[in-house]
Parts: structure tokens; C-alpha cells; sequence
């Protein structure tokens, strides 16, 4: 199965968001920022603390939101020449072959470590923090996608 593509903005920079969101470091920073932020606030109302504090706990918290959501994937999207290019990807029992204007490149199944789908993309893992996404409407119909998919879960383990 063949089948061709390019990126969406906003899309991928979902997507990013969205692999982000899933990392555990990132998952327990955000837990632990939120907690001392409630903390703060339950403080501040029994005057515990001074409203200084509760200011550092919040601008924390913002700073934090506002690098994970837009400054980072922002970030990876204007530094990756990939999100720019048109690609065209065939899927078969051996391998994932990509292919550009300016060359092809094979992986077999065994490279991948995992695949996660979220709500555009499929997330092909090579490892936790290497991945390649590849649009979910980029297949033709419902059918095509369904077997994309049951050839990701029966070939990456």
C-alpha cells in the first residue's frame, strides 16, 4: 500500500503537543508544578503564605504551559526541514519505505519499537524519542487506514 503526503501545521504541531503530553518526565512535571500551584493557593487563603509566593508558583505554572504547548512544538516545527517536504510511503510485509524528491529510505518492521495513534497521525517509534508521523488522512479510505493499522500492530511488537 502506497500512499502520499505532506503536513499540516497546525496538525503536527498537535501532534507534538500531543507526544509531549505522553513522556512521563513531562506527565510528573506538570503533576508536580500543578500540586505546589494548589498548594500555593490553599496557603495564600489561610494566609500562610504571601501573595509573592503564590505569584512564583503561578507564573511556574504558566511558563511551564507555555513552553510544553506552543513554545517547543513551535520550536521542533521551524527547526525540522521534514514538516516542509511532500513525501510518499509504502507499507508492506518487509518494510516502511519513504521516499522524497531527494531520495528513498527502507526500514524493516524490527527498527520500529512502538506505534502510537493519535488523532491525525500515526507515531512511528524508533525509539522513545525519535519518531516519524504519518497522517491518518493520507489514506484513502476507511479500509486502507484498518490495514495500516493491523500491519503496525502485528509487525512492531
Amino acid at each position: 500500500m502506497t500512499i502520499s503526503f505532506s503536513y499540516d501545521k497546525k496538525q503536527v504541531i498537535q501532534a507534538l503537543r500531543y507526544h509531549f503530553l505522553t513522556r512521563v518526565e513531562i506527565r510528573v512535571l506538570l503533576i508536580l508544578v500543578n500540586v505546589f500551584a494548589i498548594g500555593s493557593a490553599i496557603l495564600l487563603y489561610f494566609r500562610i503564605i504571601q501573595p509573592l509566593s503564590f505569584l512564583m508558583f503561578s507564573i511556574l505554572w504558566f511558563v511551564l504551559m507555555l513552553v510544553i504547548w506552543r513554545i517547543l512544538p513551535q520550536s521542533i516545527y521551524k527547526k525540522s526541514r521534514t514538516f516542509q517536504d511532500h513525501f510518499s510511503m509504502n507499507f508492506n510485509e518487509e518494510n516502511v519505505t519513504l521516499i522524497t524528491e531527494r531520495g528513498q529510505k527502507a526500514w524493516p518492521w524490527a527498527v520500529f519499537s512502538k506505534f502510537v495513534e493519535s488523532p491525525y497521525f500515526f507515531h512511528l517509534y524508533f525509539d522513545s524519542r525519535s519518531f516519524f508521523l504519518v497522517p491518518t488522512d493520507a489514506f484513502k479510505d476507511i479500509e486502507e487506514k484498518q490495514e495500516a493499522r493491523r500491519l503496525m500492530r502485528s509487525k512492531i511488537k
